[in-house]
C-alpha cells in the first residue's frame, strides 16, 4: 500500500499540479496587489469614489432602530441584513481580476509561441545544414 501511495505521489501529473498550485498562490498575491494597488484607485476616481460596501437591505432590525449609517453599525446593532453592496464589490473585483489574468495569460502565450517559433527555426536550420554537408560530401 505504501508503494502504491509513493508511485501516486511521484507521478508527473501530481508534481506538475502541486507546482501549479504553489505558483498559483504566489501569483494570486501579485494579481491581488495589481488590482488593489494599480487598477482600483483610478477606477475609484472614475466613479467619484462610490463605495458599495454600505449598500444593504435590513431584513430584521437590531436592538437600535434603523436607519443605520453603515453596514458596520447595522452589524453592531445586531440587524440581519442582505449585503448586496459587498456582493457587487466582489463581482467588480472578479471582473477586474479576470480581465487582468486574461491579458497576462495572452502575453505569456504569445511569448511561448515566439519561443516555439525560434526553436522550430533552429531545428530547420540544423537539418538544412546537415543536408548541405551531405550534399557536399556526395558531390566531390
Amino acid at each position: 500500500m505504501l508503494n502504491g501511495f509513493k508511485k501516486f505521489l511521484l507521478r508527473g501529473n501530481i508534481i506538475d499540479m502541486s507546482t501549479g498550485i504553489i505558483i498559483g498562490s504566489a501569483f494570486t498575491a501579485i494579481v491581488k496587489s495589481l488590482v488593489e494597488d494599480v487598477f482600483t484607485p483610478p477606477l475609484g476616481l472614475l466613479v467619484s469614489g462610490i463605495d458599495f460596501r454600505d449598500w444593504f437591505l435590513v431584513l430584521k432590525r437590531g436592538h437600535l432602530p434603523p436607519p443605520y449609517d453603515s453596514l458596520e453599525v447595522a452589524t453592531e446593532c445586531g440587524a440581519v441584513t442582505i449585503n448586496y453592496g459587498l456582493f457587487l464589490n466582489s463581482v467588480i473585483s472578479f471582473a477586474i481580476v479576470a480581465t487582468v489574468i486574461y491579458f497576462v495569460i495572452n502575453y505569456v502565450i504569445r511569448l511561448h509561441k515566439e519561443d516555439e517559433k525560434k526553436k522550430k527555426t533552429t531545428s530547420e536550420e540544423k537539418l538544412l545544414t546537415e543536408i548541405r554537408d551531405i550534399l557536399k560530401t556526395t558531390t566531390k
